[in-house]
């Protein structure tokens, strides 16, 4: 599977005036929108979505983020993520999480995330393992 896309996304310039602060974070198609908390040692995804596309920003806490293209007998690529970092996950690629910290990311997803609609596109995958 090729990849033509940045997993970590680089932070935008904000936009600042007198007011504040506007942090865009990504321009895309989004259905669902969902805040995720999660305490230290927590593990989630050890699945891959067949059509669902999803963006995290960590806005407090830490994790492991690894992810692979399904079917791969490589090791996943591994990536430590700290509080406002954004990273995505394409379809197609087993991805999980491990919280390093109590943890609360914003997760932004090109599907709809009602129950019956998620578990439709998710294929549950052996864990991904953390060699580091």
């Amino acid at each position: 599977m090729a990849r033509d896309f940045d997993t970590v996304i680089p932070p935008r310039e904000p936009f600042v005036d007198e007011r504040g602060r506007i942090l865009n974070l990504i321009d895309a198609p989004f259905t669902s929108a969902a805040v995720v908390t999660s305490v230290k040692g927590a593990v989630r995804g050890n699945h891959y979505h067949k059509t669902d596309y999803h963006y995290c920003w960590l806005q407090s806490g830490g994790l492991i983020y690894l992810h692979r293209p399904i079917g791969a007998a490589t090791p996943p690529e591994r990536w430590v993520i700290a509080p406002g970092q954004l990273f995505y996950t394409p379809p197609g690629y087993e991805h999980a999480m491990r919280f390093t910290e109590d943890s609360v990311m914003v997760v932004l997803a090109r599907n709809n995330r009602e129950m019956a609609n998620y578990e439709a596109d998710t294929v549950r995958t052996p864990p991904l393992t953390d060699h580091a």
